[in-house]
């Protein structure tokens, strides 16, 4: 197996599938590309793994695939043993559903709070885009964690929806976002701390 991923410090989607990697204990080859590197350089060296011209990339035999919650998928086939899919169908069903709305939405977040995890925490000021953004997600952190008891959104078991959002708490800690502020009471804002405290999480970031 080899994962081709961005430079940690800023790749998003590079994260998400190297966490759940880590989390179901595959041993794969991490190839790493610097981003935002001048002369096309990055661009160059991406293509040479993906055809896409984008990571991650994610290849094992025959299969080559190139979007991060395809390889997620393709890993909780290869690795049922992990749970990284809850084992209750329903549970499963929101937090596949809460996966899918965080790689397709909260598009004003993204672009206004792009990930840094080198960047020190200052907090900003957010439009009302972005606002909307968080107030959504803190619901739904919020309603996933109460229904299904956590600590992760969808039970006792870490898995692919804690990946797809663990970037996003990352931003709020860069950003200065406190969820008290968004309508959180307390789980979602502890829920936010937990996802930046797992092993996999903190080796990603010790290696920035």
């Amino acid at each position: 197996m080899e994962l081709v991923i961005g430079t940690k410090a800023w790749s998003t989607w590079s994260l998400r599938p190297w966490l759940v990697a880590k989390k179901a204990g595959a041993t794969f080859d991490e190839t790493l590309i610097q981003l935002r590197q001048e002369n096309n350089v990055s661009a160059e060296a991406i293509i040479a793994h993906s055809p896409s011209g984008l990571v991650p990339f994610f290849s094992d035999g025959e299969v080559a695939i190139g979007d991060s919650l395809a390889i997620c998928e393709y890993l909780a086939e290869t690795f049922p043993d992990a749970g990284l899919w809850p084992t209750d169908a329903t549970a499963r069903a929101f937090a596949r559903s809460a996966a899918a709305e965080m790689h397709s939405g909260f598009s004003s977040l993204r672009g206004e709070c792009p990930m840094d995890l080198a960047a020190p925490v200052k907090a900003v000021e957010l439009s009302e885009a972005t606002q909307k953004d968080i107030r959504r997600i803190t619901a739904l952190w919020n309603d996933l964690l109460a229904r299904f008891g956590g600590p992760w959104l969808g039970g006792a078991d870490w898995g692919i929806a804690d990946a797809m959002f663990t970037p996003v708490a990352t931003r709020f800690r860069t950003y200065g976002v406190k969820l008290s502020d968004y309508g959180d009471a307390g789980p979602a804002g502890a829920y936010g701390e937990r996802l930046l405290q797992t092993p996999e999480f903190r080796a990603w970031e010790a290696d920035i």
